[in-house]
Parts: structure tokens; sequence; C-alpha cells
């Protein structure tokens, strides 16, 4: 089968290509730059928990340097501390908050280019910008211009090209939205500031020029990343006037010096809110800023350009190696319904929390507890929890299965992404949970307390286990069965039923072949037939 085009080089069609190629499909990647990646310390990116994992897991390399994971988080008013977090710690629901990871665009895209360079499933070409798609019964064709323009066949097309996407002019998909919701000053410098390795938000400084918001961020080897939100239709931010609020800020938070400091980069940063129509026509797809806008009020657009790639990815894999059918056909389109929904529902979170936070003085007065509640909703969208930040969860997927009669509850919601537990691996050996993530096959775990201080050997034909490891073999597609001794808020003797990207298929109380068999068939994209001979209860 020919293999996927992926249009666009930046992070997420290299996460989209790296991913296809873990699960075993090529891919070849239209780069209409030269193949480098400029360096521009101001423009960042901060991942959460999830997509972090999935960078590190497909690169192979660990972005942990110091100070790119925060210690801690805080916000000022005025001259007030409002609220202080501590990562590795429990937060205000109890859950041990993460940290997230901050980091130069630039690092991120040159580590996933030069993991793909070494994938041999992939192809990268470079200078070649796309021009014209045509599809037929059995593929799709992509011409591109330039010094080395030609035809490429493909199966599959993903446009992960940008907000200004080809692919999704070629398609004829509208991108409705707003435009400028924000504007920031932005600054990456190199100096000491009173919080080493934090990040805070600082509103309304006592220091009236600097504007009304001001975030901090530190990056690795002592580098700072500063936003000013900039007013609705200000003029032009001059490079002295920059350099006053540099200079203003920095003196504001060291007691009224400013202290020694080396400017890496200036610009500033646009934030527009759009949601394409449809991310799906036939073989055709987007993903990435192609597919939606979104970063107003601490929000980070690329967490979801990567969820984008790794929900795609497995699907298209399921699809290209076993062939279309019907139910792969409703498993592509399972794609924009879980995806479109999530991000949909971010913005509207971001479209009604905006007049608030933004508003004019007059609006803010009316709101009850207006300074600690907009505090916690920047929090929130900054951090990545509640509905401005927090991963999506897919409980109304077109592959959510109907509740069996066994299902249990854990901490984890049907469809939301799983926590990164220890597990026993087939082979004995204990890995996390995230590392079995994204191989192209399903994973079951069971929730076997006391199992970690035996080797696996021992157990695997005792108890449970026998039934068990038949109904994961009988299953319609690949999956693993992996052993944990505890998961947040599960009993023992539950069943985890988890799908390739990581989100939780179903929780079953016991050893329920035919519930599990059903579960599986529906996340895979159709309904199940019976599994015969199989037994519905073993508890």
């Amino acid at each position: 089968m020919d293999p996927v085009i992926v249009v666009g080089a930046g992070p997420v069609g290299l996460t989209l290509s790296l991913a296809l190629a873990r699960h075993g499909v090529p891919s070849v990647v239209l780069d209409e730059g030269p193949g480098k990646d400029e360096q521009r310390p101001a423009r960042t990116v901060v991942l959460r928990e999830d997509t972090a994992a999935l960078a590190e897991r497909l690169t192979g390399t660990s972005f942990d340097a110091p100070g790119a994971r925060w210690t801690g988080w805080r916000s000022l008013r005025r001259k007030q501390e409002m609220r202080t977090l501590t990562f590795g710690e429990q937060g205000d629901t109890g859950e041990s908050l993460s940290a997230p990871l901050h980091i130069a665009q630039h690092e991120l895209t040159g580590a996933l280019r030069e993991a793909a360079a070494r994938e041999r499933l992939i192809k990268l070409a470079v200078d070649s910008r796309l021009d014209a798609i045509e599809e037929d019964r059995s593929g799709l064709t992509a011409h591109t211009r330039g010094p080395k323009g030609t035809w490429w066949r493909g199966s599959y097309l993903a446009g992960c090209d940008g907000p200004r996407s080809t692919v999704r002019k070629l398609l004829d998909i509208r991108f409705p939205g707003r435009t400028s919701v924000e504007r920031h000053a932005v600054a990456a410098l190199r100096t000491e500031l009173p919080w080493p390795g934090e990040a805070l938000l600082h509103r309304s400084p006592p220091w009236r020029t600097s504007g009304a918001e001001i975030v901090g961020r530190s990056l690795a080897d002592g580098v700072w990343r500063l936003d000013w939100l900039l007013p609705p239709r200000s003029d032009l931010i001059t490079p002295d006037v920059l350099v006053a609020r540099i200079r203003e800020t920095l003196a504001g938070w060291c007691g009224g010096s400013t202290p020694p400091y080396e400017l890496l980069d200036t610009g500033v940063h646009t934030v527009h809110h759009r949601l394409a129509r449809r991310w799906r026509v036939g073989r055709a797809f987007l993903a990435g800023d192609a597919a939606h806008l979104l970063g107003a009020l601490g929000t980070q657009g690329l967490d979801e350009g990567l969820r984008d790639a790794d929900n795609l990815a497995w699907k298209l894999a399921l699809v290209w190696h076993d062939g279309p059918r019907p139910a792969q056909d409703a498993l592509l389109d399972s794609y924009q319904a879980e995806r479109r929904a999530v991000v949909a529902g971010r913005l509207r979170a971001a479209d009604q929390a905006l007049p608030i936070l933004r508003g004019g003085r007059g609006l803010r007065s009316y709101v009850p507890g207006a300074a600690r509640g907009h505090d916690t909703l920047l929090t929130d969208g900054h951090l990545g929890l509640g509905p401005l930040g927090a991963p999506g969860t897919y409980a109304d997927s077109p592959l959510a299965p109907a509740p069996a009669e066994s299902q249990t509850e854990t901490d984890t919601a049907p469809g939301a992404p799983v926590a990164d537990v220890r597990v026993t691996a087939p082979d004995g050996s204990f890995v996390q949970l995230r590392d079995r993530l994204g191989l192209g096959q399903l994973l079951v775990v069971l929730v076997a307390p006391g199992t970690g201080v035996w080797e696996r050997k021992h157990w695997m034909s005792a108890g449970l286990m026998p039934r068990l490891a038949a109904a994961v073999t009988a299953l319609p597609h690949e999956a693993e069965l992996l052993v944990t001794e505890s998961y947040p808020g599960a009993a023992a003797h539950t069943v985890l039923l988890i799908r390739p990207d990581g989100h939780l298929v179903t929780a079953l109380s016991g050893v329920r072949p035919a519930e599990l068999y059903e579960a599986a068939q529906t996340a895979l994209g159709g309904s199940a037939p019976a599994l015969e001979g199989a037994s519905t209860d073993v508890s």
C-alpha cells in the first residue's frame, strides 16, 4: 500500500510521521522549506504531561534540562501573592500536579526532525510546496512545485501545514473564527529572578506602564520568556518601548533596581481563534493549526496539535494495515468527531471567559469573587487544568462502547487519558504504562495487588491470568496484556481496556471475555459480533 503523505514539517507533521512509523506505516513528509528551523528563543512551547511524554517517546530524547520543567507556579495581583503551587505535590483536587515542560519550539522541532531522519519508514522531501491534490478510488496524488517538483502517490494525506494551510484551501474547507483575540509583546532573556525555575502570572502590577498582565516562564540555562498582554488596538511596540518594559518589569520584581540581563529575542504574538468546519474530506485530513487556532488565556494550541497527531496515527495505521472496510471508514470518521469536539469545547470555554477576564472594568466589578475567580481561570489555562486546559475526554465518541453490566469506576473516566502507572510487561520487566502506547495494539491491564514482588512466570498460570490471557488472545485486534499492582481508584481484579493513544475504553470488574471483546470491537470502529463460547462472568 502507498505511504501516507504528510504535508508540513512542523512539530505536528513530524509527530504524525513518527507516530505512523511506530505503528509500522511509511510516510512522505512534504516540507516547503529547506529542512532547517530558525532558532527563535522567544518562540516557545509548553507541553503538558501527556504531550511531553509523547514527544519524548517518539524522539527517544529527554527534554528535562534544568529549568525546562517548572518547580512551581505563583500568581500575583498588584503587590499581593494570590496563589502558590508546587509541582509534584497534591493540588486542590487531591491529585499530584505534574510540571509542564517549557522549551523553545526549534528544540522540539529539531529533535523530531532528527528522529524522522533516522527512521527508515519516513522520507523527508524538502523544498516541496504542495499545489494540487487528486483523489481516486485507491488513493490520491499530490503535486509539489519547486526545484524538485513532482507527483507523489499516497494512500492518505494529512494537512499539518499551519494556519495558512494549502491543504485546507485545496479541499475548500471553511475556517471561521475570530482574529486577534489577544496580542502579547514577547521577550526571551537570560537573567536572575527571585523565582528560579518557576512560572508566574502578575496581574495589575503596581508599575502601571507595563500593562495589565505579565507572564514570566523559566526555560533551561537561566533563560526566561516574558509576555506582556497588549491592550486591544494598541500601537506597534517599538524596540525602545519593549526595552523600557523589560527594565521596568525586572526592576519591579527585583526590589527596584534592574538586574543584569542578556536580551536574546523579541517578538509580538497574536492569538486567533478559528476552527475548521471539516477535518476530513475523503482520504485527506487536517491536523494542528491547519484545523484549529487557539491560545488565549494561557492555553497552548500545540498541545492539541500533538493530540491530533496521536489520535489520527493509530486509526490511519489500522486501516493501512487491514485495508478499507465499512467499519474502518467509521474509525477514520471518529477522528473528526473526537478531536473537533474537544477543541471546540476549549474554544467555547475561552470565548466564555474572555469577556469576564478581558472586559471593561465595569463588567469585572459585577462578577462575584472576581479577583480569585479570575486567577483560577487563568491558572487553569496556563497549567492545563479545567475546561480551558485539561486534555479532552472522548466520552461521547462513536468509538465509546455502551455501558456493560460489569463496568466499574476508576479515577479515569471512560474516554479520558489513563494514568501513567508502573506495569509488568510481557517479558517480566517493569515499565511505565505510557511506554507501551503507540505500538499499534490495544492494551489490557489487570489490577492485581501483590504481583510486583513475584516474577511474572510465577503468576501467569495462577488465578485469573489464564482466562484473561485467553480472552486477550481472542480479541479482534492485537492486544498486549499488562499487570499493575494498583491503579488510581480501581479495585483489585479490575481489567482496563486502553486504546493505542492511551485513552481508556472501559474498566470491567473481573474477567468478562464477551464484554471485553465487544468493547474492543466498538473501539475499533464497528459493532461486535458475538464471541462464541465466551463466558460473561469470571470475577
